[in-house]
Formats: structure tokens, sequence, C-alpha cells
């Protein structure tokens, strides 16, 4: 029996009409047209057999711990992003990469203790950032400068440290929250948790007064080159003074006997 063969121009055509098969939605998802949905999985890492075409990502309540390097980096149409009730601890600081378009990150009800402005870096679309409910005592505004579109911020239910290392935060939200673009939902719910006598208390509550003290004992970058310039000129100037005092003592001293024997010759020959 001979075989049948399709005429290359024949096959070309079916290859065009018939487009390769996207990937499959993972077992342990729930997929729809530009939306994944792993919630309540089990799952203790991010799937990575997910479609390109990815909008919407729902990771929540599951127990992922960590995000590694580019966790994301086959998703570039990714939107949002919910990692809700997770245990995350620790996010790498290229786990983002790829996320460009990006314009809601849910990372609320975890376990993270800080953050660093290398981690969202790529998020250059960012507007929407909930990082509520983790274990957060501090933040650097620096991990926000880096986020140019941010509007919403939430920060509410973490024990916040109202020390002096509370203040570059509380500058910055003092300043941001007075931009119309900008909303920080729930301020009340931005409390204090240490220390003791100030649990509870709203941190934006505080005006700058309450800081003066650690205005007056913070030291700036020229204040420290300050004294790495005096301190060492200051030690040698020292023994300079030193010796050129104990060299007028000599020479005085060696002036008295000299008057001394002076005037009393035979005793000086004496001796």
């Amino acid at each position: 029996m001979g075989c049948w063969r399709v005429p290359c121009p024949v096959l070309a055509l079916l290859l065009l009409l018939c487009p390769p098969p996207l990937p499959a939605c993972p077992a342990a998802c729930r997929c729809s047209p530009g939306e994944v949905d792993c919630s309540e999985r089990g799952l203790r890492e991010v799937p990575w057999s997910l479609s390109t075409n990815t909008s919407t990502l729902w990771l929540g309540y599951n127990f992922i711990t960590v995000l590694g390097p580019r966790s994301f980096s086959l998703l570039p149409g990714l939107r949002l992003l919910s990692l809700v009730h997770n245990r995350l601890e620790l996010i790498h600081s290229q786990a983002l990469l790829g996320l460009g378009v990006l314009q809601e990150l849910d990372l609320s009800h975890n376990h993270l203790t800080m953050l660093t402005p290398e981690t969202f870096l790529p998020l250059t679309s960012l507007g929407t950032l909930n990082l509520g409910s983790n274990r957060l005592g501090e933040l650097e505004p620096r991990v926000l400068d880096v986020l140019p579109q941010l509007q919403a911020l939430l920060l509410q239910d973490n024990p916040w440290v109202c020390s002096c290392s509370i203040l570059p935060l509380w500058r910055w939200l003092s300043h941001n929250r007075e931009k119309r673009c900008f909303s920080l939902p729930e301020k009340s719910l931005l409390l204090c948790r240490v220390p003791e006598q100030l649990n509870k208390y709203p941190i934006m509550a505080f005006g700058d007064e309450s800081f003066r003290q650690c205005h007056e004992t913070s030291l700036s970058p020229q204040h420290y080159i300050a004294f790495l310039i005096i301190g060492p000129f200051s030690f040698i100037a020292s023994i300079f003074f030193c010796t050129f005092l104990g060299s007028l003592v000599v020479f005085y001293h060696s002036l008295r006997r000299e008057s001394h024997c002076w005037r009393r010759p035979r005793i000086c020959r004496m001796h």
C-alpha cells in the first residue's frame, strides 16, 4: 500500500490554520483565558507551567515560604499577583524580574520581616502594594521610592517599632499622603507595637516634635568625615604641644641651674 503524502503548500496552510496548543493548565490550578487560580492547593512553590498570556495569578492560601530568582519571568503580561495568606519569609532580590507591567501585588498575611529596594525595582508599573499583616518592624523608604507609579499602600497590622528607626518611614508617609494621586488606606490601623508604652498608638499621630531627640543624636555622613579628619589631627597636634611644653620646662630648668651656678661657682664645681 502506498503512503499518502500531503503537498507542501497544503501542509503549510494547515499549520497556519492550526496554531500550536497553549501550555496545559497546572493540575493544581483552575485556568480561564488570562487568569490562573491556584488558591488553596497546598502549593509550596510557584507553578512553572503557566501560560505566558496569564494576566491574573491567584496563589493565596498556600504554603509558599520563599520566592526564588525569576519566579515569574515567564509571565511578562502579569498585571495582578496575589500571594495572600502564605508563609513567605524571603523574597529573593531577583524574584520579580520580568514583571514590568504588574499593577497590583498582594503580599499580605505572610511572615515577611524585611524587604530590599532591589526586590521591587522591576515593578515600574505597580500601583497598589499590600504589605499588611506581616512581621515588619520597620521599612526603608527606598523600598517605596523605586515604585514610581505607586498610588495605594497598605501597611496595617505589622509589629512596628516606634523608635528613631521609624522616622524615615514616618517622613515618607507624611510627605506622600499629601499627594492627591497617593492614598494610604486605613491609616488608623498603622499602629505601634514596640515599645510597650506606645502599644497601639497610631504612627501617623506623631508630630515632628516627637522625633526631636532623634534629630539631636543623629549624625550625618559629613559629621563622621569631620571626626575622621579632626581626630588624627588633634592627636598629632597634642603630641607636638606636649613636646613643645616639655622642651620649655627643660629649658627653664637649665636656665635656672646656669643662673644658680653663676651666683655660686664653688658649689657648682663641687657638684
